[in-house]
């Protein structure tokens, strides 16, 4: 059969000086108060920036080139400021060899900068589509008795890329392997998590399937709901990209009295509260959607004040971004100045690009779990960076540290 070949490249080493600056808002007068320690550096290189990047901890907000988004590299090899103080004492062992990293193909660039945050190159990796879809994976190097940690979402093509997951992890098993960990970004069937009408639990499947293809631990990044982690069988640590996102707000000017964190809908008001609440305790506001009867037009009410006031909305992901382009409608109509979108996830199922690049926005904020397309850019859109915190969480359970703690 005739294969299509994705090759990977490995990290990059380059060098080049760079230098950060501190910022301060009053946005975060109570949250930066835990502390202003200096986040000790773990190697000597400094990274080569592109010219369509910029630092988390500028003062000044960021802005488009030509249309496209800035992508934010947290400065050195730190952690976002909010994590700062939560770091642990014991110091995290980084010169192991029997670490290995892998990409697949869902997200190389993710795992290229996740490799170059840990110092590490990533592993030689060899994955072909064939001619009739089938998916082909071999590893390049050996494995035999180390600690395999592979960078795979499961985002759309979602079964494409579950499939080659799945395929990795049994590659590795049976080239003796010591223990294989999944890092996965995005879970994709987190939202199938629950049986309403003859329907499957596909959250549970999934979280089988990878089980039963050999791996060990799973590493995932805003599960869709917590619950999915009770689907596994084997450890799971849930990262959470929120710090990312509050450290790119406090190089906003936003003042928190005018602030406003709003959840678009009622299931997501834990997720907001949390929000807020390194957001200078700021208040909540929830958008309450309801449907009185059959054929009937689904009603939305705002809970919370918003009129005068900047409001962030707070999901894991955005979809079809219907939920949350409603919820921003509402949002003017009840007299708020400005609405910002924040979510980690950004699926961004069509009619999403036009919906979030309608003027509803001031700026929709996302990170990089999933890959954004050069089709996708909107001048509203900024991606920021979970590389960092995921190569931090890395070492973290190659160590036996605690992972918890940095998120406490």
């Amino acid at each position: 059969m005739a294969a299509a070949s994705v090759t990977l490249p490995c990290a990059s080493s380059s060098s080049a000086s760079s230098s950060s600056a501190a910022a301060s808002s009053s946005l975060f007068s109570r949250s930066c108060s835990l502390g202003h320690r200096r986040f000790v550096s773990y190697g000597s290189r400094s990274r080569a920036h592109a010219p369509n990047s910029v630092k988390c901890d500028l003062a000044e907000p960021f802005k488009n080139v030509n249309g496209k988004p800035i992508v934010p590299i947290l400065n050195e090899r730190t952690l976002p400021k909010f994590l700062e103080t939560a770091r642990m004492e014991k110091t995290v062992n980084r010169t192991s060899t029997r670490l290995k990293l892998f990409s697949g193909t869902a997200n190389p660039a993710l795992s290229q900068e996740i490799a170059w945050y840990m110092g590490l190159e990533l592993g030689k990796i060899n994955i072909k589509r064939f001619a009739d879809g089938e998916i082909y994976v071999q590893l390049q190097e050996s494995v035999r008795g180390c600690d395999v940690y592979l960078i795979q979402p499961t985002c759309p093509p979602a079964n494409e890329n579950l499939m080659e997951l799945l395929i990795m992890i049994d590659a590795c098993r049976r080239a003796s392997a010591k223990t294989i960990t999944a890092v996965i970004p995005y879970f994709g069937y987190a939202r199938a998590d629950r049986k309403a009408r003859r329907e499957s639990i596909a959250a549970k499947l999934v979280a089988n399937l990878i089980t039963e293809a050999g791996a060990n631990r799973v590493l995932a990044c805003d599960l869709h709901s917590g619950q999915s982690m009770g689907y596994f069988d084997i450890p799971v640590d849930h990262v959470y990209a929120q710090p990312v996102i509050l450290d790119y707000l406090a190089s906003k000017t936003i003042s928190s009295q005018d602030l406003v964190v709003v959840s678009p809908d009622v299931g997501g008001v834990a997720r907001a509260r949390a929000f807020a609440k390194k957001l200078s305790d700021a208040p909540l506001a929830i958008v309450d959607k309801r449907r009185h009867g059959h054929n009937v037009a689904e009603v939305m009410n705002l809970i919370g004040d918003v009129k005068g006031k900047v409001a962030v909305m707070m999901d894991d992901m955005i979809d079809t971004a219907g939920t949350i382009a409603k919820g921003a409608a509402l949002l003017h109509e009840e007299g708020a100045r400005e609405v910002y979108a924040c979510c980690t996830h950004a699926v961004f199922s069509p009619p999403a690009i036009e919906r979030l690049s309608s003027g509803l926005f001031q700026e929709v904020i996302i990170t990089n779990t999933i890959p954004i397309a050069e089709k996708n850019y909107f001048p509203q859109l900024t991606v920021l960076s979970v590389a960092n915190l995921l190569g931090e969480t890395i070492w973290r359970v190659h160590d036996d540290c605690s992972v918890s703690s940095i998120f406490q």
